[in-house]
């Protein structure tokens, strides 16, 4: 039995070195440390999503946030009639608008999950203690044509928490009931690639010194350009501008 636990532990480790290897290598190749995930079945969601078949999760709270919809202001109504410059015409979200889900949480009951340290990339850097995520507010690059939006990665999903071999390594993702989605982004996203409520984009994690400025800057209490702004007073003034 001990036998089997350590080959069957060797080859989960060999598995993540490998996937690192890998995506660092094809980063390298791309002059990009972290490389694009092309042709992604993307869908929308949003704070206080209610459940249904293909979202069985109600979305007031993350996997962050157990009080997620009370962090933000609100619920994020997605029907274009009621959103004008990227956000519900009813109130100006606390949080960063422009946000995003992936499959993976890097925390668990207590602490964080056993393969974070060695799949995360930026684990190190970004570790604050055991109650931290280290994957929260992330910049993600989000591509459809000719156009880039930036979000911050908000939440865990679509459907699975503990895909790092897709989010960190090179799979694709599993079919599942959004026609194997691997990415969920918010209306502001939505709004600003001028995607359907399912299609098809390109991806990858950003360091925040590559985000540009643009209506993803502007709000949010966990926005770094809206932290950066008032601890340099640039933020007097600033909000999104009009599309």
């Amino acid at each position: 039995m001990m036998k089997a636990i350590s080959v069957l532990s060797i080859g989960a480790l060999a598995a993540i070195i490998a996937g690192c290897l890998n995506t660092e290598q094809s980063a390298a190749a791309t002059g990009e440390r972290y490389p694009w995930k092309k042709d992604i079945v993307t869908t929308v969601f949003w704070i206080g999503e209610q459940p249904s078949r293909n979202n069985p999760v109600p979305n007031r709270m993350s996997s962050w946030d157990k009080d997620w919809s009370r962090s933000y202001g609100g619920f994020d109504d997605p029907n274009p009639a009621h959103r004008s410059n990227y956000i519900p015409v009813k109130f100006t979200p606390r949080q960063n608008p422009f946000y995003c889900a992936l499959p993976y949480n890097d925390k668990a009951v207590t602490g964080h999950r056993p393969e974070a340290a060695r799949v995360v990339p930026w684990f190190k850097e970004a570790y604050q203690g055991p109650g931290v995520s280290t994957c929260k507010d992330r910049w993600v690059a989000i591509r459809k044509g000719n156009r880039t939006a930036y979000a911050q990665w908000e939440d865990a999903g679509p459907f699975r928490t503990d895909y790092w071999q897709y989010v960190f390594g090179n799979e694709r993702p599993k079919p599942n009931l959004n026609k194997g989605a691997g990415l969920d982004v918010s209306p502001a996203v939505r709004d600003y690639l001028e995607l359907n409520e399912t299609d098809v984009t390109d991806w990858r994690f950003v360091e925040f010194s590559e985000v540009s400025r643009g209506p993803w800057s502007a709000l949010g209490e966990n926005n770094t350009f809206v932290i950066s702004d008032r601890k340099t007073g640039k933020g007097i003034g600033r909000g999104v501008k009009a599309r």
